[in-house]
């Protein structure tokens, strides 16, 4: 049935639809797929203008910082992956960086333990903000609409405001505990919010205004800017005018590779998600997959055991490419991995015990965002931006009406000591004055005989890797449809703490005795939802499919 309305729906201007198995949304032109329909909506509505993806990301972004506050943001940051329609691909990082009072042990005690809650919440552990300074670069450099075009949407949706879904006035109930305890004044959030209710953003709107108004400048160096240091510094942060004011996105080189017949472009550090991808991908790709049995016994030891090897390099190599030196090459040769995996042997488990970063010379929110566009020229972009913390540091600005992200714990707070998320990090990611954390953010496109063939990526915090990974194989080696291979059930591992994640009740019995037999330990219980992923497969007469990840409220639109 769900499928029938999906395919009536093709007949109207643009469809949005959530399909539960088998295949997802089908639109001809062009696609935006993200964690809410009302961001997906406005940004088709941009395409539908004539606009490109670029001025889509724009429109989508902010909308999402509207609609879906706990993860969408203005006091955030992300990261972006292109690929034009002349096959030129690029990413834009305007991930956050630490102040410029920022100190290696600002978040010790005088024992030198970590204090985890002085990186989690209120002010100290917010990061300078790069997600305006990044949508407005982006539309500079690519986009076509004027920016008055694509703002003003976005402006009525926060003036009319956004209905409450179920998932989010549990999230909103959950959290209401640390926004009393973080916020001197009461916000707007800590109200009894229902499913049904709808929420007005009428500051948020006027923040909005301004910046299609003045542009870029005024979150950095105008009125804005003014208001949020001011907020900053009042609940006992360190961020100065001189951050808002130095702060600038950069562009990057991907981390590009192949894999079978496919060619993969992903993101750069400071995120760590395209070489640990690149480094699991090209581990695995000398098993024969297709012969395994998705989510099997042994299909599970191989993908584990080269998460595992991965992740204990990326503990110990990555960090900012500004402050240190990444020897990218040499992780994702193929003699390297080669060796990384001669240890494995089907028979056993490896202990991530035995195994430390490779021999070569040299945690983060699962409330981030992530969301996939595809415009009817044939360019395609792919984003994930994040607050870090589901509603970031909790700390709120009531006058401009937006929340402040906490990314200063995906810093290695004391090198050795995991942050909230599990991940164990090293001196490469200690902080330093105006260096970008380390990040698992994946935003990844992937073309196939040198036609665009996959655009995905997904929050997770440190599953975001293994979820992307787990995606585009179920694709490509298990022939599912993107909403198939979106659906399905995930698992992951991370190095430390040594244990499989797997989704509550979604393996086979047998395969988890199996594995704990052969001296796996296998976690159901701290695994929950792994990922979101929100993906766009061109298919084979090029109409568009997406996949909208039913572990949330995301939704797939197009025309």
């Amino acid at each position: 049935m769900i499928r029938l309305i999906c395919i009536i729906f093709l007949l109207l201007p643009f469809t949005s639809c959530k399909s539960d198995k088998g295949r997802g949304l089908v639109t001809k032109n062009a696609m935006v797929v993200s964690a809410r329909e009302e961001a997906s909506k406005i940004g088709i509505s941009i395409l539908k203008q004539g606009g490109n993806a670029f001025d889509a990301m724009v429109a989508t972004e902010l909308a999402l910082a509207v609609a879906y506050p706990i993860a969408g943001n203005l006091g955030g940051g992300g990261f972006m992956v292109y690929r034009k329609n002349n096959g030129d691909t690029g990413t834009l990082d305007y991930r956050e960086k630490a102040p410029i009072n920022a100190t290696t042990n600002m978040y010790l005690d005088k024992e030198g333990e970590v204090i985890t809650e002085k990186s989690r919440f209120g002010a100290l552990a917010v990061g300078v903000p790069g997600t305006v300074a990044g949508i407005f670069a982006a539309h500079e450099k690519y986009g076509s609409l004027p920016i008055e075009n694509i703002i003003q949407p976005v402006i009525e949706l926060a003036k009319r405001g956004v209905v409450v879904t179920e998932k989010q006035e549990k999230a909103i109930k959950h959290n209401q505990s640390y926004f009393l305890k973080v916020n001197k004044d009461s916000i707007i959030f800590n109200k009894p919010w229902k499913a049904g209710d709808t929420i007005k953003h009428v500051q948020l709107a006027n923040t909005l205004s301004r910046l299609m108004e003045y542009g870029k400048n005024e979150f950095y160096i105008g009125e804005i800017a003014e208001k949020l240091i001011k907020h900053i510094q009042d609940h006992g942060g360190i961020i100065t005018k001189e951050d808002l004011a130095q702060y600038e996105p950069k562009w990057r080189k991907p981390i590009t590779f192949t894999y079978d017949n496919l060619k993969i472009t992903s993101i750069s550090p400071p995120s760590s998600g395209g070489i640990c991808l690149a480094q699991i991908m090209k581990m695995i790709e000398p098993f024969d997959l297709e012969e395994f049995k998705h989510n099997s016994t042994k299909y599970v030891q191989v993908l584990t055991e080269a998460e595992r090897r991965s992740y204990a390099d990326r503990s110990f190599y990555l960090g900012d490419p500004d402050f240190i030196s990444i020897p990218t090459n040499e992780l994702i040769n193929n003699e390297y991995l080669k060796e990384r995996m001669r240890t494995f042997s089907f028979e056993k488990a490896t202990l991530s015990s035995d195994v430390s970063y490779g021999n070569i010379e040299i945690v983060e929110s699962n409330e981030t965002t992530h969301y996939s566009i595809v415009d009817s020229f044939g360019n395609a972009v792919s984003v994930t931006t994040t607050l870090n913390g589901a509603y970031g540091s909790k700390l709120y600005c009531n006058e401009l009406g937006f929340f402040l992200n906490n990314e200063m714990d995906d810093f290695s707070s004391k090198p050795g000591a995991p942050n909230m998320y599990g991940l164990v990090g090293a001196q490469a990611n200690k902080i330093l004055p105006e260096k970008r954390m380390l990040s698992s953010m994946t935003p990844t496109i992937i073309e196939k005989d040198n036609k665009l063939y996959m655009v995905l990526g997904t929050p997770g915090g440190s599953t975001i890797i293994t979820s992307v990974l787990q995606t585009i194989l179920n694709v490509h080696e298990h022939n599912m449809t993107m909403q198939e291979a979106v659906n399905a059930p995930r698992f992951h591992h991370q190095w430390l703490p040594d244990y499989i994640r797997i989704e509550p009740n979604s393996f086979n019995n047998n395969t988890i005795e199996e594995l704990q037999v052969l001296g796996y330990s296998v976690n159901e219980k701290k695994a929950g939802a792994i990922g979101k992923v929100d993906g766009i497969l061109v298919l084979e007469d090029e109409s568009l499919e997406g996949g909208a990840d039913y572990r949330g409220d995301d939704t797939a639109v197009g025309f």
